[in-house]
């Protein structure tokens, strides 16, 4: 079929759902179906507002929008890009990201918890003056703790200078170079000694498994970033091994691991891991207490 059938976005909308069913693509990078995600490529193409699709159904488009809108539809049917790749934006509620190649794309279940300061565990937000993220990737959860926590620095880690590229953009975006410092580093390793008030992580969790089955759209992301190792836990052994020196007395530990939670209780038999609760369950992200491991 050519783009001389098509005239309006209507036309564009239902041939979009329609190839995205045939194709079988996997949504999990935004959108959960079909149609949300064949309306949000083609109103953002089309430099639309991404909330107001009915005003535009109808409208009549030129030739060169229609053959614009239609090498995205072909480039998420054929080649399964992920569409946070194709228009370089992806969103964490309210929040805007520029994302590429370079990074995953965003989406984390800590991004949900951010603006409720963790409470109980945090009483005060306004006492929190040091944080630090551990696998920051495009730099986004930083940015929203910055703005949870005003008074906070926040020291942002990933171990690809490629990543780090793109948090940079985010950073600068949301203007929190002041308060945002990012650091090419291991982990820990090329980290300043410094203790912090909360650290929380969302790192590499995919078990081995798991990464074999994965769907074509993830195959697409820095693997770097998805792959955990035989159990998924490889990187967060390390997170929660040297966090007990990196916490003040009264610090927590927030780390998202997917849907490994079987896995990391069975690598950390000896901590009573708290699970918090986020739109997915209660088996997503856990929380350990520097007193936890101080006397783990």
């Amino acid at each position: 079929m050519t783009s001389n059938n098509f005239s309006t976005v209507r036309d564009l909308l239902r041939y979009a759902v329609t190839r995205f069913n045939t194709e079988q693509l996997f949504f999990g990078h935004g959108s959960s179906n079909a149609f949300d995600e064949a309306a949000y490529l083609i109103l953002h193409t089309l430099k639309l507002p991404l909330d107001q699709l009915d005003p535009f159904l109808d409208a009549r488009l030129l030739p060169d929008e229609i053959a614009t809108v239609m090498r995205v539809i072909e480039r998420r049917s054929k080649d399964r890009v992920p569409a946070a790749y194709l228009t370089n934006e992806a969103w964490l509620g309210a929040y805007r990201f520029y994302v590429d190649e370079r990074v995953i794309v965003p989406r984390s279940f800590i991004a949900e918890l951010i603006p409720h300061h963790f409470s109980p565990w945090i009483q005060d937000p306004e006492t929190i003056e040091n944080v630090l993220d551990l696998c920051t990737g495009s730099g986004c959860l930083p940015i929203l703790l910055a703005d949870a926590f005003p008074g906070a620095q926040v020291d942002a880690v990933d171990i690809s200078a490629d990543a780090l590229e793109v948090a940079h953009r985010n950073v600068a975006d949301y203007h929190l170079q002041d308060r945002i410092t990012l650091v090419e580093s291991d982990l820990y390793t090329q980290l300043a000694p410094r203790k912090y008030d909360l650290i929380i992580s969302n790192p590499p969790y995919v078990n081995s498994g798991s990464m074999a089955k994965l769907p074509q759209e993830y195959l697409r992301e820095p693997q770097l970033a998805l792959a955990g190792g035989e159990d998924g836990m490889d990187l967060v052994r390390k997170i929660v091994a040297g966090t007990a020196e990196r916490l003040t007395e009264n610090g927590v530990l927030v780390v998202e691991i997917g849907n490994e939670r079987e896995f990391a209780e069975a690598a950390f038999p000896d901590l009573e891991l708290t699970w918090l609760t986020t739109s997915a369950g209660d088996d997503m992200v856990f929380l350990l207490t520097a007193e936890q491991l101080q006397l783990g």
